[in-house]
């Protein structure tokens, strides 16, 4: 039998205990974008004022960058944007804000900047970020590229604000894949899809008449893996997402499933099932095709998730006699440690960005919730809400976590901060979207 190999708590209830049920998404268009809805913020967002970018450059395409920067802000859940009919004046500098007439509208903060053309085509975006409690600048950046590059400059931005302010890189400048289903069975149509972190700027990856499933991205954000059913069983490739270069890396017997890149991203670690049928996991090195096995055992191990340090691998297994989230060295003769318990189901295990925490899905009072374990402690805080929440992955800054989760019968992105303050939803205008894994930082 060929399974997509990620766990679910759905098709755990058609395959086995840790075999979830295969969970399509759809979408009208691969250019539709998934639409913001903030489901909850800090009590006392920062008051800041984001005025409207001075416009010299008609090669901008006419892109509101101050708008995207506030929808980035806003969409963060802590910080209050002061409306534009409010705002005291329209400076596009720094030397140019009045700070007391800006603390006097309830802003702690005013961002301006200017959008300018440059010799060969190229646009400059500049900012300066002042405290309106001082009157001082606080950050001043310039970012350059071509004009498809300008939103990118807007959430980039956003970053170096939130940096500021907050203390924590921001991760607006990152990207997000998902995977994406059109139509009705037997003629429907997939689609693997690249967005901007806050669902704009679509890319579609690749589309196919069979199922495409569990994205992964490379360290260095240029590759995908994923697993494809189109040669009628499940298949591993990677892909250059901004060629479309693809290779077959696993199409051996049984089970090709849950692809992980290592830290240094030359290998995968994979689900494997072989000609037996039993899930394990291994890892294979992607220059030599060299395979290892990492687990021998007769129950079923899936869902490899990497260490930082790349010494160690996460997975979920349920040889205790239900889905729990084990830790394995690599090397010879290791032996798993159990991580999780309390709950009788804790799969899909996903590492924080420095290692010190754990993102899973737990089963809560009947629900299926994203939970996260402190990897020091064990302490266990669940942060989301849902009946079916799956598919934790984490921003490459940590703060955040995005996932997928169920709005009444439709499948919808989610995000959650780690301190579990803040979220949004991430809706399609139509249809559903799942399986999200959130990008690393650029370069």
């Amino acid at each position: 039998m060929n399974s997509p190999g990620a766990i679910g708590p759905r098709l755990r209830r058609r395959l086995a205990p840790l075999w979830p049920a295969l969970a399509l998404l759809a979408l009208p268009a691969a250019h539709a974008e998934l639409q913001i809805e903030i489901t909850s913020g800090v009590r006392d967002p920062v008051p800041i004022a984001i005025v409207p970018f001075a416009h010299a450059a008609a090669a901008d395409g006419g892109l509101d960058v101050a708008a995207v920067i506030q929808h980035d802000l806003e969409g963060s859940g802590r910080f209050r944007a002061l409306a534009r009919e409010r705002m005291p004046a329209m400076p596009t500098r720094a030397d140019e804000v009045a700070a007391p007439a800006w603390k006097a509208s309830g802003s702690d903060y005013v961002a301006v900047g200017r959008v300018s053309g440059l010799d060969g085509g190229n646009l400059a975006v500049d900012f300066d970020l002042i405290s309106t409690l001082t009157g001082t600048r606080l950050a001043s950046q310039r970012f350059v590229g071509d004009a498809s590059a300008l939103r990118n400059a807007a959430h980039r931005v956003s970053d170096a604000i939130y940096q500021k302010i907050l203390g924590v890189r921001g991760a607006f400048a990152t990207r997000i894949a998902y995977v994406a289903v059109d139509g009705t069975a037997p003629a429907q149509h997939y689609q693997l899809i690249v967005a901007d972190a806050d669902g704009e700027n679509t890319h579609l990856v690749l589309e196919s008449r069979f199922p495409l499933m569990s994205p992964a991205w490379s360290p260095d954000g240029q590759w995908l893996a994923y697993v494809s059913f189109e040669s009628k069983h499940a298949a591993v490739y990677v892909q250059l997402v901004r060629s479309g270069e693809r290779r077959q890396v696993s199409a051996r017997a049984g089970i090709n499933g849950a692809p992980a890149w290592s830290p240094n991203g030359h290998k995968l670690a994979l689900t494997l099932s072989g000609s037996g049928g039993n899930p394990d996991i291994y890892v294979l090195e992607l220059d030599t095709q060299t395979l290892t096995r990492i687990t021998d055992d007769p129950a079923i191990d899936t869902e490899p998730e990497w260490a930082p340090d790349g010494r160690s691998l996460y997975f979920t297994s349920d040889r205790a006699g239900s889905p729990q989230i084990y830790q394995i060295a690599l090397q010879p003769g290791a032996h798993p440690k159990r991580i999780t318990f309390g709950a009788n189901y804790n799969a899909r295990p996903r590492v924080s960005p420095d290692g010190s925490q754990l993102a899973m899905v737990t089963f809560v009072n009947g629900d299926y919730r994203i939970a996260l374990q402190d990897l020091s402690s064990g302490a266990v805080r669940v942060l989301s809400h849902g009946r079916l929440d799956e598919s934790p992955s984490f921003a490459p800054n940590g703060a955040t976590l995005i996932y997928s989760e169920r709005e009444g019968e439709r499948g919808v992105l989610a995000t959650v901060s780690t301190d579990g303050l803040t979220g949004l939803r991430l809706k399609p205008a139509a249809g559903e979207a799942q399986e999200p894994a959130w990008g690393p930082f650029g370069p």
